[in-house]
């Protein structure tokens, strides 16, 4: 299928009505048990199916490329440190980690911005009251974030339950639930915002195709030869960030972070030596292999880590990934046109369009779509 190239394309060209009740503001009872639509590519063919069905969907021999990043409990609560006694204020301010620097320093969002100038010192406290981190804010950015520069962990924090940054993070934090998800986070989201094969600490959004995924339909997979290999991409902040152009030529993501490990690059190189499927589960392994085989055109990906702002839109020429898992995304989203690039804008309206008429959940917590 032809397809417009992304500067004859424009940002309200992948709109549609999306009724605010398909939006899931909870995971389904039991994780796996979401609906899944299975988009053809070739001929623009729908099914209504179930999760539970993609290893008879998946081919003996497909490469199953999975994002392990681990959500961070980046939304946090601190306290200004009152410069005359030294001693927290009352105030409360809200702390949102949204990217780490090479020096260990963080980006941050801040609420309220106006109470928190640079030079002052924050201190985040446990439930008992405890100091468990202090940081300093040592930058603020042009669009109200701030960047600040951790303390080193007190030996007290170092000799409780807490013995390192992240692990400090899981004893205040709190799972920064995307916006759209109009309720408080509970318990049960450490657990179902995170995947089961979360191993690399670093995001603040889950990579949310792979929420569906359990320990048996893993294990269903490997039953029938399907191979499961990792890639780490980071989610930052950006992939809530609103398109503020109209233009698809003139759409500049955010970076972010990635790893290509050896043994992925391998059986990458292996599958597509032995004329194999690579199977994307989600827009992050997208992005990230098409990335890496952009920066290794001609030749295939070696196993390496960088960052990437590559947006995927029709026209693009996809190398490396022949099939895709992913959840339903935002009207007029950067990741609506990466699946538009893969199936063709207009399958991918009719398919949404079916999806609204048939009630299947949105976004995070809601129901996939599997097309090849």
């Amino acid at each position: 299928m032809t397809q417009p190239a992304p500067a004859d394309l424009l940002v309200s060209d992948f709109d549609f009505h999306l009724p605010a009740e398909l939006i899931a503001q909870q995971p389904p009872a039991e994780r796996g048990s979401s609906r899944m639509l299975h988009l053809d590519r070739a001929t623009g063919a729908l099914q209504d199916r179930h999760f539970a069905e993609l290893p008879e969907l998946l081919q003996p021999g497909d490469l199953l490329v999975l994002n392990n990043s681990r959500v961070i409990p980046a939304r946090l609560f601190a306290r200004r440190v009152n410069l005359r006694d030294r001693q927290p204020a009352t105030g409360v301010i809200e702390v949102l980690l949204t990217e780490v620097h090479e020096d260990g320093e963080w980006t941050v969002l801040v609420r309220p911005g106006r109470k928190v100038r640079v030079g002052d010192e924050l201190v985040f406290l446990d439930a008992a009251e405890q100091t468990v981190l202090r940081a300093e804010v040592v930058a603020a950015g042009e669009f109200g974030e701030r960047r600040l520069r951790f303390a080193p962990l007190t030996e007290a924090v170092l000799n409780s339950a807490a013995p390192d940054f992240f692990t400090a993070l899981d004893r205040i934090g709190h799972m920064p639930l995307p916006p759209y998800i109009h309720r408080p986070d509970s318990p049960a989201d450490r657990d179902r915002y995170q995947t089961v094969y979360a191993a690399a600490h670093g995001s603040v959004a889950a990579p949310t195709a792979g929420l569906h995924f359990t320990p048996q339909i893993l294990a269903a997979l490997a039953a029938r030869q399907i191979q499961c290999a990792f890639v780490t991409l980071h989610v930052g902040l950006g992939t809530f960030a609103p398109l503020r152009v109209q233009r698809l030529s003139q759409i500049r993501l955010h970076r972010e972070p990635y790893t290509l490990p050896p043994e992925t690059a391998a059986a990458i190189h292996a599958a597509r030596r032995e004329g194999r499927r690579i199977v994307a589960v989600g827009t992050t392994v997208v992005r990230t292999l098409e990335h890496c085989a952009m920066e290794a055109h001609p030749d295939l990906p070696a196993a390496h880590s960088g960052s990437t702002a590559i947006f995927l839109a029709p026209g693009h020429r996809f190398r490396l990934v022949d099939a895709l898992l992913t959840n339903f995304h935002l009207p007029q989203s950067s990741l609506l046109m990466l699946v538009s690039a893969f199936a063709g804008r207009e399958r991918v309206l009719d398919a949404y369009h079916h999806a609204v008429h048939h009630s299947y959940r949105f976004f995070s917590y809601g129901d996939c779509m599997f097309l090849a």
